[in-house]
């Protein structure tokens, strides 16, 4: 369950220097308008402060590539068809079985592993995301809290915290609300209404540029509506956070009867993933005796997913032999994904068979170069077999393109220390340190650096630099902890 609302409280009123007034004017009805209050730059740092709290510390956070490249391919077809087509948004999953999604400063975008899974089609899934980005496009968060006219953005962002703490689960509710102002919090669980008809619009036109048809917005929702009248109180947490209303079901029915009938096909991967995550569910043989069922009995909407979600299954029971039997099955379907290729070398790892992986490793990835499942794989394939000159050479061509990727600099460390070369090892996991947020041990491993005695004068004199750097923003750290706290 996410529990971030008193940690990331705290992170998000660090990054604040001194006090900045709100107008108290009425916001007008722009999302441009809020950037007056909140410039896009802090926005991204307090929305990636609190990202990176949830991954450190948030047990349904899931760290999945595979499941991750999947959702961030769906969500930046819909980025792209909007009207703000270079905004950065990433997108997460939360395990958890409710029907939820939420938007949070920044352009991060998480949903409930349970909304996939309640997704009859793509298109449903994707109207979920082209709603959420809408909010993101137009701002809505930043408007919503900006409205509550606080003195100071530091007292605002507190608020804003709390409030997607509640919206992510609403179990935390009560939690947030102690760490904030209650009265305000519970007014602003819910979207206001002009602002769910805009992302309802918006939204639209999203789906219709991007491709998708347009009636999985309205089919989804309406669904989400009748499961409300049958639990009464205990409505989706989706319909809490987004209330639906009659009018708005009926907007969308009406807009998606208004728009030229599309028909449009669920990728191989939608339906890939979805197994994935039911294979995750109980133990791996309680997954392989349900999947083994739905094959023996034809009860499946897609026989490869069945069979990839059987594979999957018996790989993590340890079934080895009879997985690759199954893949053999699978592979005969001659279908194509970058998830299946991941499988296969995952299989031929589990053998032993490291040539075997490492081959499959570099036909995917020149099929599918921006996997990033793919590429962390093959850094580990190399690294287990022991490759590790071919590995930096690797991770660093990665590097240049993803400069970003925290993950690249912990396998770039890893590969480092197998190699025995300890300045760059601890040079790569300062770097590792610092995109997740964690400045302190950051500095330490750059000091730990600079007393290792493997380095050129070059590479000390960079490590040197980066230190000083480092330190310096430390200083500044420190000095809006005083101005903003």
């Amino acid at each position: 369950m996410i529990r971030i609302a008193c940690a990331a409280v705290f992170l998000t009123l660090t990054v604040v220097s001194g006090n900045f007034p709100l107008r108290a004017d009425e916001l007008p009805d722009l999302g441009e308008a809020a950037h007056a209050e909140l410039p896009p730059q802090l926005e991204r740092k307090i929305g990636e402060r609190i990202m990176n709290e949830i991954r450190l510390r948030e047990p349904s956070y899931v760290d999945d590539p595979e499941l991750s490249d999947y959702l961030n391919r769906l969500g930046n077809r819909l980025v792209a068809a909007s009207s703000n087509p270079s905004r950065d948004c990433q997108f997460f999953f939360v395990r958890d079985n409710t029907v939820n999604a939420f938007a949070m400063f920044g352009g991060f975008i998480g949903v409930n592993t349970g909304t996939l899974l309640t997704a009859q089609s793509e298109s449903e899934l994707a109207g979920v995301l082209a709603h959420e980005i809408s909010h993101v496009m137009q701002n809505h968060l930043a408007r919503q809290i900006a409205r509550e006219k606080q003195n100071s953005i530091a007292s605002m962002i507190a608020m804003a915290v709390g409030v997607l703490a509640a919206r992510s689960n609403s179990q935390v509710a009560s939690a947030a609300i102690a760490s904030a102002q209650a009265g305000s919090i519970q007014a602003q669980l819910a979207y206001s209404r002009d602002y769910e008809r805009e992302a309802d619009r918006l939204g639209f036109q999203m789906m219709t540029q991007a491709g998708y048809d347009v009636r999985g917005m309205g089919d989804f929702f309406g669904r989400l509506q009748q499961a409300g009248r049958v639990y009464e109180n205990n409505a989706p947490v989706y319909m809490r956070s987004h209330p639906l209303t009659l009018e708005r079901i009926s907007d969308m029915q009406n807009r998606a009867q208004g728009a030229p009938y599309r028909q449009v096909a669920d990728s191989l991967d939608f339906h890939l993933v979805r197994a994935k995550l039911r294979a995750q569910m109980g133990t791996p043989r309680e997954a392989v005796n349900e999947f083994g069922k739905q094959l023996r009995d034809k009860k499946h909407v897609s026989e490869a997913a069945t069979r990839y979600g059987l594979v999957y299954a018996l790989l993590k029971s340890k079934e080895v032999a009879a997985a690759q039997r199954e893949l053999e099955a699978l592979i005969a379907l001659k279908l194509s994904s970058p998830m299946i290729a991941g499988l296969a070398a995952e299989i031929r790892m589990a053998a032993n068979d490291l040539a075997g992986a490492l081959a499959i490793y570099r036909d995917a990835l020149q099929r599918y170069p921006q996997s990033r499942a793919l590429v962390y794989g093959y850094a580990e394939a190399l690294l287990a077999a022991g490759q590790y000159e071919q590995g930096q050479r690797f991770l660093d061509s990665q590097l240049q393109v993803y400069s970003s990727d925290y993950k690249l600099y912990g396998l770039q460390a890893r590969t480092f220390s197998a190699a025995g070369r300890r300045l760059q090892q601890h040079r790569a996991q300062a770097e590792f340190y610092l995109l997740q947020g964690q400045l302190g041990p950051a500095v330490e491993q750059l000091q730990f650096a600079q007393k290792a005695a493997d380095g050129t004068f070059f590479e000390q004199s960079a490590v040197d630099a980066r230190l000083r750097e480092l330190r310096k923003l430390q200083v500044e750290e420190a000095k809006e902890k005083r101005n903003g706290g």
